[in-house]
């Protein structure tokens, strides 16, 4: 109201004195025709600053306000502080979309963003891996022809997204994709990568058929045998064959549970620390021990023949020998003696076993088992640490073996933070080197 009295005052004042100098010159009339005047001039002046306010509201620019005044710069003034407070918001919802599209970029998973026609409106550095696609080349193109999929298209037709589509992605990759509807008519795309997911899926379901494999063949031949000595009279020889090939049968399930549990074991315990140590020499002589107690088997079970095997392994003052391990002394001796039994296992018979413990200059250590067995060939090296792989079944069921050794030795050896190299030549035999890191080696200070 303040502001509407001023500008009426302003009139009458205006008006005022120019009748006062008119009537001063001309009397009354001269006083009417200036009272005129002055009004004129006033609007004149009113008009001015109103279209000085409505050219600066269109531009907006707060930089470029006007200077006026009574209710036009009152009218300014407010407009001002309500175009910064709309500015402020503005800039505080610009700050608030970049913190969230910031984040979003920054998901593992790929977002794209679509709107009512499937046109690309935002999509993140995940989703660009994902489809293969380029934000600045693809933003307004349709999903539909830059994904090429027939599973994809038929998904957006259908209009139900209430389960995954999971198609395969740039790169080899599997992705599982969601659309979530949202606003008018637009979409969320959620693609997730689940190579790694499928392929432990395939494992599990692998490693689930190879238990079954294993545990029936042995089971079968048990309860065929019990049938038998249930149901037929048998002579003393004939049923104490019987029980031995049951025995056999008996020891390679308890083997394989063996493995399986110690498998179990050992991905589910926590890392070794390096408050436990095991001595070198105390390793390697347990380990003599066993495989000079194997090879005698062997050859007594006629699976090598007669002739033993020639064992090499270090003297008890070799290099090294009087130093400590750093580590959990069961996996450490598993993984030991897992290797040099594989290595008897397949050398045939007089061949040759030898084992090394090979410091290193730079504080390491290496422990190298060497045999003189019938090689491997190169397509199989990569895959021997796979749980139940064999390079010959028939040939691993005469030896004896589970299929999970190299497994164990390579769970166990990694749990230590130690590496496994197998070089091997048909014909030529092979060499398993296990290289312990620094850390883990304690040098005798006596």
């Amino acid at each position: 109201m303040n502001a509407l009295w001023q500008r009426w005052l302003a009139l009458v004042l205006a008006q005022a004195a120019l009748a006062a100098v008119g009537a001063w010159l001309a009397g009354w009339g001269g006083a009417l025709a200036a009272a005129l005047l002055g009004s004129w001039l006033w609007l004149l002046w009113d008009n001015w600053q109103a279209g000085q306010l409505w050219r600066w509201l269109q531009t907006g620019r707060l930089a470029a306000v006007p200077r006026l005044h009574g209710l036009w710069g009152g009218l300014s003034a407010s407009a001002r502080r309500w175009l910064r407070a709309k500015e402020q918001t503005a800039q505080t919802a610009r700050q608030r979309v970049q913190g969230m599209l910031h984040a979003l970029q920054a998901s593992p998973n790929g977002l794209i963003l679509l709107d009512a026609h499937g046109q690309i409106e935002w999509c993140n550095r995940m989703a660009e891996g994902h489809f293969g696609l380029q934000a600045e080349r693809d933003l307004g193109q349709a999903l539909g022809h830059l994904v090429r999929d027939p599973a994809l298209l038929t998904y957006w037709h259908e209009g139900d997204f209430s389960q995954p589509l999971t198609l395969d992605g740039s790169q080899g990759a599997r992705l599982s994709v969601q659309l979530y509807p949202y606003g008018d008519g637009q979409h969320l795309l959620l693609a997730r990568d689940v190579t790694a997911l499928e392929q432990a899926e395939a494992m599990r379901r692998e490693f689930v058929a190879n238990v079954s494999h294993e545990i029936r063949t042995p089971l079968t031949v048990l309860v065929g045998f019990v049938e038998t000595l249930q149901t037929l009279e048998l002579e003393a020889e004939q049923r104490q064959r019987y029980l031995h090939l049951m025995g056999q049968q008996a020891q390679r399930m308890h083997h394989l549970v063996q493995d399986l549990l110690t498998l179990s074991r050992l991905e589910g315990s926590p890392l070794p620390g390096y408050d436990q140590s095991v001595g070198v020499a105390a390793i390697l002589q347990q380990c003599e021990v066993e495989a000079r107690a194997l090879s005698a088997l062997l050859c007594q079970q006629g699976q090598q023949g007669e002739a033993a095997h020639r064992l090499e392994f270090p003297a008890p003052d070799a290099p090294g020998m009087d130093g400590e391990l750093l580590g959990v002394q069961v996996e450490l001796v598993s993984a030991f003696s897992n290797l040099i039994t594989n290595a008897l296992r397949y050398t045939p018979a007089g061949g040759q076993v030898q084992v090394r413990w090979l410091p290193q200059p730079d504080g390491s250590a290496r422990l190298q088992v060497r045999d003189t067995g019938p090689g491997i060939a190169p397509e199989h090296l990569a895959r021997l640490t796979e749980r139940f792989y064999r390079i010959d079944r028939s040939r691993s069921r005469e030896t004896g073996g589970t299929g999970l050794g190299l497994a164990i030795v390579k769970h166990a050896l990694q749990r230590h933070g130690a590496q496994l190299h197998i070089e091997s030549q048909l014909g030529q035999g092979s060499t398993f080197t296990v290289h312990f890191p620094a850390r883990r080696i304690r040098p005798d200070l006596s």
